[in-house]
């Protein structure tokens, strides 16, 4: 092989030769030209840089009789990877159900129906249809919480930490807030209720211990510098044993007593007893606002099933005070979160159906035998792609509910699992597997326990593609 630097740089077609190629002519129509241009004439640096280092795999290239070809598929190649660092479709067949890493609950069909709407043209989002005046965008979804949760007022911003924030900074700025120690929570991404505290100019007044605070702890500790009292729901742990709680509607009396807010952040939130479909259950919000709570906060892409959003409900008067803050303008929602969130909410007006209707229910409340058959379905179709690389079978699994909701309560579930054929294959083979099945054009997310990739079927519901992409699995 030849070492010619020359030679080799020589052999380099130019850029607008590339460009002028077949190969490319998707790609410009799609990209344009100067984005491919640039790509293109990147890499051609690249490779002019790669020869002069003594690079003997870009000697190889040049020297090649189908360079130009090879070019061109590399400049594609770019492109493409270009597009995987985008949103994308997955399975997630993890065995999470609401999996906040996955973006948590998929939305129902009218509310994907209502973000179309929203986004092909102008919407009234602050535009007043019966005054033709400035209108406020709140009023699309606050009749509907209302109805759905009792409470006299809401408002929405983007998600519930906003909410929290936003809350603590409008009712109690640079005042204490009563907080049990067994509240303390933290949950995904380092949310820490002290550290909200701290950034919304409030002062935490711990009170009680881990396990057990009473009535008299949160009365001993108000003082004229008292704010609020509040409630923070343990959403993703439980303290069990020896354990004492108060009840909300003796907190709401004590704080009512002493001409103060109870404020309640339930998290997860729901609007419905969840019970009612066979999982734990769960304080509902409406719960919470009879018990006496003056303001709940929860989020609308969790256990509530809609897109990401945070949900203040409550008496009017706060609820007036916390949409007047300053803060309130930078939380607030764009017009698809009301949108998608308004059709999940009218979902709710018809519970008998709302199991079939709302995917985050469906899926779990899902048949157990339902998951076996489509197993015994997807067995050989994995097996038939993988069968001399990895044993497949069907594994009896536990699934989760998810984003800290219900943390407790697991489903009996099905799954695939995938095994290296190898007696002595380990993590390195199993991590090599689940790396293939990651870079199929839906990528299929599993988890790995003990010494197997576990498929859980709980969430596919559509095994035609699934099935149809396994032949570009490369091993």
């Amino acid at each position: 092989m030849t070492t010619d630097v020359n030679y080799l740089r020589a052999r380099l077609p130019s850029v607008d030769k590339l460009l002028n190629n077949a190969a490319l002519t998707d790609l410009l129509d799609l990209h344009g030209h100067n984005c491919v241009r640039d790509a293109t004439r990147d890499l051609l640096a690249e490779l002019r840089t790669a020869v002069g280092e003594g690079d003997g795999s870009a000697a190889a290239l040049l020297l090649s009789d189908d360079l130009t070809e090879e070019l061109c598929l590399r400049v594609r190649r770019r492109f493409s990877a270009r597009s995987n660092t985008a949103l994308r479709p997955v399975f997630n067949l993890t065995g999470t159900v609401i999996h906040t890493n996955l973006g948590r609950s998929a939305l129902p069909q009218e509310a994907i129906n209502a973000l179309l709407t929203a986004a092909s043209g102008p919407v009234n989002l602050e535009f007043d249809l019966d005054t033709g005046r400035r209108g406020e965008r709140d009023a699309h979804l606050e009749s509907l919480l209302c109805e759905l949760t009792g409470a006299e007022a809401a408002t929405v911003v983007n998600n519930n930490a906003a909410a929290v924030l936003l809350v603590l900074q409008a009712l109690a700025p640079g005042k204490e807030v009563i907080l049990s120690r067994g509240e303390l929570v933290e949950v995904g991404g380092s949310f820490r209720i002290p550290d909200v505290m701290q950034s919304a100019g409030c002062v935490l007044r711990e009170i009680g211990t881990s396990n057990r605070t009473h009535l008299r702890d949160y009365a001993n500790a108000i003082n004229p510098q008292t704010g609020l009292l509040m409630r923070v729901h343990t959403s993703n742990y439980v303290i069990q044993g020896f354990t004492t709680r108060v009840a909300d509607s003796e907190l709401a009396a004590l704080a009512h007593a002493h001409d103060l807010p109870l404020v309640n952040d339930l998290g997860s939130g729901t609007l419905v007893d969840m019970s009612r479909f066979g999982l734990a259950r769960e304080p509902t919000v409406a719960e919470s606002l009879a018990a006496g709570a003056d303001v709940v906060t929860f989020s609308g892409d969790k256990l509530l099933g809609g897109p990401q959003a945070g949900i203040i409900v409550g008496s009017r008067v706060l609820i007036d005070r916390i949409r007047s803050h300053p803060l309130k303008r930078a939380l607030r929602v764009d017009k698809f979160t009301i949108a998608a969130l308004t059709e999940v909410l009218r979902l709710y007006q018809d519970p008998q159906r709302l199991a079939q209707r709302l995917p985050v229910l469906r899926d779990l409340t899902r048949p157990l035998v339902d998951i076996q058959n489509c197993a015994q379905r997807m067995l050989p179709v994995f097996a038939s792609h993988l069968g001399n690389l990895a044993r497949v079978s069907v594994r009896p699994c536990r699934s989760q509910i998810g984003s800290g909701a219900l943390p407790l309560n697991t489903l009996d579930s099905v799954a695939l699992a995938i095994e290296p054929l190898a007696e002595s294959a380990g993590d390195v083979e199993l991590q090599r597997l689940a790396l293939a099945l990651r870079r199929l054009p839906v990528p299929i997310v599993g988890r790995i326990r003990d010494g197997a990739i576990l498929l859980d079927l709980r969430c596919l519901r559509d095994e035609k593609e699934l099935a149809r992409q396994l032949k570009e699995l490369s091993l």
